[in-house]
């Protein structure tokens, strides 16, 4: 493989690691510091990924791409919404997880304002942060977040969708 696309491809990775070096050269308890917080999330991701790369193997097999279509497709309206809420609503793990998930959805031919909507509401609507927020910031805030983040959450899916939509009809001409 060319070493130039090896570094072009990891240029990111690369750059912060080059940074972090420079940092712990000039003050180590930072340094160590960084390295330290940087070894724990990468030990997080590796107890998440694993296991939900498992389930989304098993649901892309299991379950038919036509059922993905019909429910959360093109024409599937408000079904493919309330899906799309209660699919996040029942996540678990933080939203790194989700983009598997997301591939997953567009490979089985989910309309993009439902993947959008999915995204946004694991952000939002995840029943493990709702008990948390209720837990500590009471339930009537935790109600109105609501009321205001769901129909936002659907607004956005759909303008993005729109957005997206008329940029490639833009490009195809």
């Amino acid at each position: 493989m060319n070493i130039k696309l090896i570094l072009n491809r990891y240029k990111y990775f690369l750059i912060g690691f080059t940074i972090c070096i420079i940092i712990y050269v000039f003050n180590k308890n930072l340094g160590l510091s960084i390295f330290n917080s940087t070894k724990l999330n990468i030990l997080q991701m590796l107890s998440i990924l694993p296991p939900v790369m498992i389930l989304l193997g098993l649901l892309d097999v299991w379950v038919p791409r036509q059922y993905f279509i019909k429910y959360m497709g093109c024409d599937s309206g408000f079904v493919g919404i309330l899906l799309s809420f209660l699919i996040a609503f029942f996540a678990a793990g933080p939203m790194y997880a989700a983009f598997p998930f997301t591939a997953v959805l567009i490979k089985k031919g989910v309309k993009f304002s439902n993947i959008i909507i999915f995204l946004n509401a694991w952000c939002v609507t995840k029943f493990s942060t709702l008990l948390f927020e209720v837990g500590a910031l009471g339930y009537e805030f935790t109600l109105v977040r609501l009321i205001i983040d769901i129909p936002g959450v659907i607004v956005m899916g759909y303008a993005v969708d729109y957005l997206v939509n008329v940029k490639n009809d833009t490009l195809s001409r």
